[in-house]
């Protein structure tokens, strides 16, 4: 089963997949599943009209599946929650940040490769042992 995740139709994350999947993240939930999130969260700052971040959609769908349990994966639609972008200073998009416990946020911006991904995060630590 294939599915859009960055369609504004169905939710990024259902319960008919065993599957990681990226977490759709409005205004309303995004305290709990980000800022007071036990493990790290890497949030994709999107919107639909915006070719760039469905260029993104597989990467983070992999890195969703890749580091199950040891980091979160969560989109939130600039469009939707102009808000919530505005509050962090997302100006650009795709904006790629990664949320640590503790630590400030860093992000990077544009449509970068799995690899890029990964190593601006350091995202090896996550990784499964």
């Amino acid at each position: 089963m294939t599915r859009d995740v960055y369609s504004e139709s169905k939710p990024a994350r259902t319960g008919d997949s065993n599957m990681a999947q990226p977490l759709a993240v409005t205004t309303s939930t995004f305290e709990e599943e980000i800022l007071k999130s036990e493990v790290p969260v890497l949030v994709d700052f999107w919107a639909s009209w915006c070719a760039p971040c469905r260029q993104v959609a597989p990467v983070m769908d992999r890195i969703a599946e890749e580091y199950e349990g040891s980091l979160k994966v969560a989109k939130v639609d600039v469009d939707a929650e102009s808000e919530l972008a505005g509050s962090f200073g997302i100006s650009s998009i795709p904006t790629i940040a990664l949320f640590e416990p503790g630590e400030q946020p860093k992000a990077v911006v544009g449509a970068l490769p799995k690899e890029m991904l990964e190593s601006a995060f350091e995202l090896d630590r996550f990784a499964k042992k």
